[in-house]
């Protein structure tokens, strides 16, 4: 059956997001809901300010900022102050927020490899970056 780019690709997002946040779940963090990817998948170590994520995510400052708000109260995240400039601060990841996002990580790979099986390895290589191409295109 064809279908149009957006159905396809809004089909593709939603069934990984689905299967990714069941298994999250699974592995223990029933309390996160997709809208924190917006911040738990751009996580790292050494933290980044509130205005990164919003630009890696698409999202506006104030929807991260909430985010980020819920992400503290259930212990994934904390505000340290950045250490290049004092007036600013950096979201990090927390014990939990690590063990989120390792377990986040492992899931992804299982859902990728289990693409790779459908479609083989190259091809789903090639989606990889003929969608980050064309997330650019317009």
């Amino acid at each position: 059956m064809e279908t149009d780019l957006p159905k396809a690709a809004g089909r593709l997002f939603l069934r990984l997001q689905r299967e990714m946040f069941r298994q999250v779940a699974e592995a223990g963090f029933d309390d996160v809901r997709p809208r924190h990817g917006a911040v738990l998948a751009y996580l790292v170590p050494e933290g980044r300010r509130l205005s990164e994520f919003a630009e890696l995510s698409g999202q506006h400052k104030q929807v991260i900022g909430t985010i980020a708000d819920e992400l503290e109260a259930l212990g994934y995240v904390a505000r340290v102050p950045d250490p290049t400039d004092g007036r600013a601060k950096l979201l990090v990841p927390t014990e939990r927020g690590r063990a989120e996002v390792a377990a986040s990580t492992r899931i992804i790979a299982g859902l990728e490899a289990g693409i790779a099986e459908a479609i083989g390895a190259d091809r789903l290589a090639e989606l990889r970056r003929d969608l980050m191409r064309a997330s650019t295109a317009f």
